[in-house]
């Protein structure tokens, strides 16, 4: 069964959103919902087309406007491609059966099969592959740009108070 008869099959007893800008907030309401970083999807940069979500079987839908061939993560030094339509079933900290999402590994391109966070203690993200083979990163990683900046910023301003209050 393709991604599209799964979506039909799906849209049964779904919330269907329409429209860039309510897409991208009830993406970002699901990734905090489900308690993953909402940096974990780019969702600033999607033309986000649909977003569904059925909740009673976790499975959750991001059709966009165009596929994305090639996104990095600067943190962790990673290119990510993303496909015009996006599936999973999603539980708390966890995406799974994900379609739509693959990183670049050497010269390759390899699926990614499911997101998620074991222990929230760790600090950890993990990522696996239909192998079973998993790679983990920082949760930080993964903190939207808006947000990181925000901290940057912040940060910048303590460092610039501290330094004036100690060259007075």
């Amino acid at each position: 069964m393709s991604s599209s008869e799964v979506i039909e099959s799906e849209r049964q007893n779904a919330e269907i959103y329409h429209g860039d800008e309510v897409c991208k907030q009830k993406c970002l309401e699901w990734l905090d919902e489900i308690c993953l970083p909402k940096g974990v999807l780019p969702v600033p940069i999607f033309e986000i087309v649909e977003f569904g979500r059925n909740r009673s079987t976790g499975y959750v839908w991001i059709k966009l406007k165009n596929k994305i061939k090639e996104h990095k993560f600067k943190p962790i030094n990673r290119a990510v491609s993303y496909d015009s339509e996006i599936t999973c079933y999603s539980e708390e900290r966890r995406l799974k059966k994900v379609t739509g999402i693959k990183s670049k590994e050497m010269f390759i391109w390899i699926t990614v099969s499911d997101i998620y966070i074991e222990d929230p203690s760790s600090g950890k993200i993990f990522f696996a592959i239909p192998s079973g083979m998993r790679g983990d990163f920082p949760v930080s990683a993964f903190e939207p740009e808006d947000v990181k900046s925000n901290i940057d910023d912040k940060k910048n301003s303590r460092n610039s108070a501290n330094n004036s209050k100690l060259t007075n």
